[in-house]
Order: C-alpha cells, then sequence, then structure tokens
C-alpha cells in the first residue's frame, strides 16, 4: 500500500484565549457542552485522527456545528491547530512557514465552495484560468490548460459567456473547472453541490465520479448528505461535537452504524440501494468441490453429505467450473452444470434480477474471478426485509 496522501494525528481546535484548560477538561472526558458552561472556551474539533488514501474521495459528514468545516480548514491550514498534525505527503501543514503555504495552496491544494464565488465581469474561461493566473502561468498556457478542463466538465461552448448567462449548475461546474485547472493533488470541496436543486446536485455528483474514473485525485468532501456520501464517497467519517464517531466504507457504515447519531442518518432512507452482493453473500452455505476429470456419483453425494442440493466446482485456482446437484429423485449427478457468477460488487438490484431467474444459489466471485461465497433467494429476501423495512 502506499503511503497516504493525509495523515490527520490527533487534531484538535478550540476557540478561545486558554485552551490549554479546554484540552485537559477533554482528555479528562469532559464534552464540548461543558467545556463551554465552564470556561467559555468553542470545542471546534477535538483528537481526531485518520488517514486519507490516494485516489479516494473520503467524505467528511455530520450535522452543522459538527466541526466538518473547522476539520477542513484545519487540513489546509485558513485555521491554525491548538494541537496535533495535518500531514500531507509528509509534510507537516502545521509546520510550514506561512510563505511556503501559500504555494502549497496554490499547487498541491483547491478548494470548492457551496458559494460559486465566480467572478461576475470575467467570461467563464477567464474564471477557470484564474487560479493558473495567480500563480504565475502565461496567458496563452493558462486558457489552454483551462479550456481542456471546461472540455472535461462539458463547457467547452460557453467558454466565453459570463457566469450570469449561466444556470446555477453550470455556475457550480465553472468553479469545479477553476480547482481543476490548477491540477491540484488534493481537492477540497465543502458542501460544494449543497446548494444546487436535486437534480443538479446528482448531474455534478456524476461529472464528479466521471472526472474521478479518468483522473484518481484525492478528493476531501465535505457533506450534511448521506445519500451524496454513500453516492460518491470511497470512504465516509462522521462527525459529531468536534470528534469523528465512526469512519467506514458506505457498506461498512450501514451494516455496523457505530451508535444511535449514525443510525438517525438512516432515517427515511432505503439503505438497500447501497449494498452490493459482497454483503449478502453466506461464505459456507454452498459445500465445495474440487474438479477433476473423473468425478463420479459417489463423490458427489460425499460432497452434497446428505442434505445439500446443491455444490459449487472449483479449480486449484478457486475458479468457478460449475455446479453439481440431484436429479428429480434426489440421487446425485456425476455432471458439471454451467452457472453464472456474481462479482462482489455487484449491485443489490443487479443480484435479485440474478438470483430470481436462478433455481441454484449463485457463486460470487472477486474482481480476478475466485470464489469467495453463495447468494440464494433467501439472502436477498432477508436483506430487503431489514433494510427497506418501512420504505417498501
Amino acid at each position: 500500500m502506499n503511503s497516504p496522501k493525509v495523515v490527520v494525528e490527533g487534531l484538535c481546535k478550540v476557540f478561545g484565549n486558554s485552551p490549554k484548560q479546554a484540552i485537559d477538561m477533554l482528555a479528562g472526558g469532559a464534552t464540548k457542552e461543558e467545556v463551554f458552561a465552564r470556561t467559555g472556551q468553542i470545542v471546534g474539533v477535538h483528537n481526531v485522527s485518520f488517514d486519507v488514501q490516494e485516489g479516494e474521495i473520503f467524505v467528511l459528514m455530520g450535522l452543522s456545528g459538527s466541526g466538518k468545516s473547522t476539520l477542513i480548514r484545519l487540513i489546509n491550514r485558513l485555521v491554525d491547530p491548538t494541537a496535533g498534525k495535518v500531514l500531507i505527503d509528509g509534510r507537516d501543514v502545521a509546520a510550514v512557514p506561512r510563505s511556503e503555504l501559500t504555494a502549497l495552496r496554490r499547487k498541491d491544494m483547491s478548494m470548492v465552495f457551496q458559494s460559486f464565488a465566480l467572478m461576475p465581469q470575467r467570461t467563464v474561461l477567464s474564471n477557470a484560468a484564474f487560479g493558473l493566473e495567480v500563480a504565475g502561468v502565461g496567458r496563452k498556457e493558462r486558457e489552454k490548460r483551462a479550456m481542456t478542463v471546461l472540455e472535461q466538465v462539458g463547457l467547452a461552448p460557453f467558454a466565453q459567456k459570463l457566469p450570469a448567462q449561466l444556470s446555477g449548475g453550470m455556475q457550480q461546474r465553472v468553479g469545479l473547472a477553476r480547482a481543476l485547472a490548477v491540477n491540484p493533488s488534493l481537492m477540497i470541496m465543502d458542501e460544494a453541490f449543497s446548494a444546487l436543486d436535486p437534480l443538479k446536485r446528482k448531474e455534478m455528483q456524476n461529472v464528479l465520479l466521471d472526472l474521478q474514473r479518468e483522473q484518481r485525485r484525492t478528493i476531501l468532501f465535505v457533506s450534511h448528505d448521506l445519500e451524496e456520501a454513500m453516492r460518491i464517497g470511497t470512504r465516509i467519517a462522521i462527525m459529531e461535537g468536534g470528534r469523528v464517531v465512526q469512519i467506514g466504507t458506505p457498506q461498512e457504515i450501514i451494516t455496523n452504524p457505530a451508535d444511535d447519531y449514525v443510525q438517525a442518518f438512516f432515517d427515511g432512507i432505503d439503505t438497500s440501494r447501497y449494498l452490493t452482493a459482497g454483503d449478502l453473500m453466506q461464505t459456507d452455505a454452498v459445500p465445495l468441490m474440487k474438479h477433476s476429470p473423473q468425478i463420479d456419483a459417489s463423490s458427489v453425494a460425499a460432497t452434497l453429505n446428505g442434505s445439500a442440493d446443491y455444490a459449487f466446482v472449483l479449480d486449484a485456482q478457486r475458479r468457478i467450473r460449475g455446479f453439481v446437484g440431484r436429479d428429480a429423485s434426489g440421487n446425485a449427478v456425476p455432471q458439471i452444470n454451467h452457472i453464472e457468477c456474481i462479482e462482489r460488487s455487484m449491485t443489490l438490484d443487479d443480484v435479485v434480477n440474478r438470483v430470481v431467474a436462478s433455481r441454484a444459489p449463485l457463486p460470487v466471485v472477486d474482481a480476478d474471478g475466485s470464489y469467495c461465497g453463495s447468494v440464494n433467494k433467501t439472502n436477498v429476501l432477508q436483506v430487503l426485509t431489514r433494510h427497506r423495512g418501512s420504505h417498501v
């Protein structure tokens, strides 16, 4: 595994004139509210640690006031930490001299905010090239680079228009293009799509996911919307009261919410849509048999072991060669039948369609084709009942 792009270690931020007293109280188990009541100090972030891997979209989630925006500002050091470290590519941002900080922000970090903050008197092209202009890139070169990015976000035909001539969704694309044009190694997006209506919002999420498939940037994305986090996040960190209460993939958080606060985010959301074959599968429900040219009825019967109706046949690399089963009278049949495999990452809706059409359980395989479990109609029904509950 490569070393992480961003490492946050024991990060704390207390706003006030005697932060040490607040830190000591927090260390003793006091809450943010108790610290404020007793000292007047405001706890923004307390003892937060996590890593962000190269190329992932890491979503910070939480209700308003949970500390996510302060955390972002500590990472790009618009705010100085009270304690702890932020390492970007191994460099401690908190220890970098101010003079280097500007260069770091221009070259390595790009911010996209909720308010598009476009300059109304400049064209779309000129807005998109602004970061490069500030960085001292010559006009011809910066316009060329900005134009490439406008093409990527579908705005090339509007390059000479003014922001006022564009819709809100298009203006947000210009904001995204401006951030991408400087080719940052880390993008920070703070509630970037939350001012848009639901359709435009989904459209922007798709733009981001398409770009991500091609460019594999590292993106820190702040959101208060669980559906957005689930759609775009590689992993999600959920914050409450300045602390991180849970970090995991969308699937991990759905399957094992850390507490009632995390669980409450799921109210009214059909979480089953975010599950995959890997979340549904059982690892030991179907017997397994080694593939060999001489499979006979007695070896099939021994594998089925009296109670099972089917067994999967695996080769030496644990790849599926088919399945064996019984005839109408219940006798083991030594004939290998073809069976369709399901990729571990397949979404629930696709899994349902395949499982319903198959009389046998279906094997689930990893990306490299090796067997990892099975799903059948019962698994799918249980999961749908558990997750859809009142949403069916």
